[in-house]
């Protein structure tokens, strides 16, 4: 087991990961949407069944492609996740949280495509990384564009992906994603049927540094 858990959140602009994100940390939402233009990397600690987890939590900004592996594009590093700084340290992580808008068929293009790039530069060899895909603005369903059943069943049995929906702004699931993420990583502590999830009070704020 890994002494601290690396996640990646990704999505598309105005999706509402990053709201998810402070959500969760911080149990708050503003209606003002201001654009995610750096990588912003928090460092939680959270007690789940009684132990407590670090976290590193990693919002990157909309990327145009999933940075392809050093190794494979061999000494043309430009191709790399190193060549732009918004991308550091996105190949190695142990999950990532794709998120997308229920009210924009477009932002699950972008989510199903990142997806694939994921699977497409996984080093041949190595263990999968799990996958959670997130359907956030629940409370905005009656303008859904795809059904839920259809993407839940796509996103499960074809992709072999978590699926979670959720709302940002009324905290609805945002826990439950996050219990789930853990347990998708191996953690052998969390995968009991009722999960509790809590913060480290004193670990909680003044953990996030902008990169």
């Amino acid at each position: 087991m890994v002494a601290t858990f690396k996640i990646a959140v990704l999505g598309a602009q105005g999706v509402g990961k990053s709201a998810i994100v402070r959500q969760f940390l911080y149990n708050e939402f503003s209606e003002v949407c201001v654009p995610t233009t750096t990588r912003r990397v928090y460092l939680p600690a959270v007690v789940m069944n009684g132990h407590v987890h670090d976290l590193q939590i990693m919002d990157f900004p909309p990327i145009t492609a999933f940075p392809v592996n050093t190794l494979q594009v061999g000494s043309r590093r430009d191709l790399g996740e190193w060549a732009d700084v918004c991308c550091r340290g996105l190949r190695s992580v142990h999950a990532y949280i794709l998120v997308y808008d229920i009210c924009c068929f477009d932002s699950f293009e972008y989510i199903k495509t990142i997806r694939q790039q994921i699977l497409e530069t996984r080093v041949i060899g190595t263990s999968e990384t799990p996958i959670i895909i997130v359907g956030n603005k629940r409370d905005l369903q009656r303008g859904r564009v795809i059904p839920r059943w259809n993407v839940s069943n796509l996103v499960k049995k074809t992709w072999k992906c978590g699926y979670i929906e959720c709302s940002a702004k009324y905290n609805w699931h945002i826990l439950l994603l996050f219990s789930e993420l853990l347990k998708s990583v191996g953690c052998a502590r969390c995968k009991h049927v009722h999960t509790t999830i809590r913060f480290q009070g004193a670990l909680r704020r003044n953990r996030c540094t902008i990169m």
